[in-house]
């Protein structure tokens, strides 16, 4: 049972919207790409593993995704957490292909791909760390002596794990993904009694959906960009160039002469993604209309949330989620 689906993440759709709204030769263009390649990389190993999750037993397991819970001061987040009443099983999703090593001296995961050798940060440490993590969690809301199995996932099959003779560890909590259902299998067998009662199970899983909090993202922040560097006006979704030019209440290219009713939906989505909330001088501004009555009319009919009045209403883009992500 799926407790908490997975969503598009946040983070590749602000990088999108960062990409599109900057020159081309602009010099965080390259970083960019690189980093929404990891990310899109790593979301997409985590759908991968969606065929093997279907193998479980039906009803006996919870899953939820992307769940961020916070425990003192900090924050942290577990790709798929799965939920019996025997025990729960954190997998952390690694979408690497190449030859990995896992070096147990210095703690570090090295991929080497052709004549390329880079290193990651170990994933073993990261995913006990969250194995840590979500056992104080538990304790702090009252869940006691739930037995936490946390495994590493490699989500393709064409990677080809290695390691020194005396890191026993690889051997219990890495695997690639076609493996998870024999994995849980065992599971089952070796933890054969139920620590919480079904009432209980479907607390818990509501109890994490309930706490896990969404990422704030300021990507302008995060890549040293002020505002004025991100491109103005609506872009065309049929050649991609910008600006659109408002006419009678359409969207007209002047270069391809491609007509839109609802082109600026995109544009604000990029602004809501990069700046977050809005007021008609500057959703006129980005969108490049002169009137403030058409600024006006537009706003009006997205139906946002605001706060304000008259000249210093703001309003809350995200407040549409349906419309905006």
């Amino acid at each position: 049972m799926i407790v908490k689906p997975r969503k598009y993440p946040v983070s590749i759709l602000s990088l999108e919207a960062l990409q599109r709204r900057l020159k081309q030769n602009h010099p965080q263009q390259a970083q960019i790409k690189e980093d929404l390649a990891k990310k899109t990389a790593g979301f997409k190993g985590e759908q991968s593993i969606d065929y093997f999750l279907s193998f479980l037993t039906e009803g006996m397991y919870h899953i939820l995704h992307d769940v961020r819970l916070k425990i003192g001061d900090h924050f942290f987040q577990i790709d798929i957490l799965i939920l019996s009443r025997r025990l729960l099983l954190i997998l952390e999703v690694k979408n690497i292909t190449g030859t990995l090593f896992f070096d147990r001296n210095f703690n570090q995961l090295i991929r080497t791909q052709g004549d390329k050798r880079e290193a990651f940060p170990d994933p073993i440490m990261q995913v006990n760390r969250q194995h840590h993590q979500l056992k104080k969690w538990l304790i702090q809301n009252k869940y006691k002596n739930i037995p936490i199995i946390p495994l590493v996932i490699i989500s393709s099959p064409r990677t080809i794990l290695e390691t020194s003779h005396q890191n026993d560890e690889i051997y219990h909590k890495i695997i690639h993904s076609a493996k998870l259902p024999q994995i849980v299998s065992k599971l089952e067998k070796t933890y054969d009694k139920n620590i919480l009662t079904q009432k209980q199970l479907l607390k818990i899983g509501h109890l994490i959906s309930e706490c896990h909090t969404e990422p704030s993202i300021n990507i302008l922040s995060q890549y040293k960009i002020s505002e004025n560097e991100v491109l103005k006006g609506v872009i065309c979704p049929n050649c991609t160039s910008l600006p659109m030019n408002i006419k009678r209440g359409k969207w007209i290219c002047p270069s391809c002469t491609h007509i839109s009713k609802d082109a600026h939906i995109e544009a604000l989505k990029d602004y809501s993604l990069l700046i977050d909330q809005i007021t008609n001088s500057q959703l006129r501004d980005f969108l490049q209309v002169p009137s403030i009555y058409v600024g006006t009319k537009l706003l009006t009919s997205l139906n946002l949330t605001h706060t304000g009045k008259n000249k210093g209403r703001v309003y809350h883009l995200n407040s549409r989620k349906e419309l905006f992500y």
